[in-house]
């Protein structure tokens, strides 16, 4: 299983950050090696618009299952939804927790956008 948290900074013990469209990482975490990697997600961050799906589709290159974050948009959540990724609402702790939480099935997947179009 490959895991995508939003994070706020680069390392395991970052904080998981509540946006998903404007989080300023994603880390990948894959099941299968215990590997990490760190997407960064500059174009994003301060984007006027579309930051939510731009962030959709860079995940969904990266072949992710699942996405840990706590506030999705309409239009992301469609994306994530169109490309076969769940979509976690978490964001109370770290990239770790998220991490053991999502391999241990113990975080609500959305089921629609929980957040309007353009949150900041």
């Amino acid at each position: 299983m490959r895991i995508a948290i939003a994070s706020q900074g680069v390392e395991k013990t970052s904080a998981v950050d509540p946006r998903f469209g404007r989080a300023s990482y994603f880390l990948i975490f894959d099941t299968s090696d215990e590997s990490l990697e760190v997407v960064e997600n500059n174009q994003n961050v301060n984007a006027a618009q579309g930051a939510g799906v731009q962030a959709a589709e860079n995940i969904s290159k990266k072949n992710v299952d699942i996405v840990v974050a706590s506030n999705y948009g309409p239009k992301a959540f469609r994306a994530l939804e169109a490309a076969g990724i769940k979509a976690a609402m978490w964001a109370d702790g770290t990239v770790s927790e998220a991490i053991e939480l999502a391999i241990n099935d113990k975080l609500k997947i959305c089921d629609k956008a929980n957040v309007e179009g353009h949150w900041m």
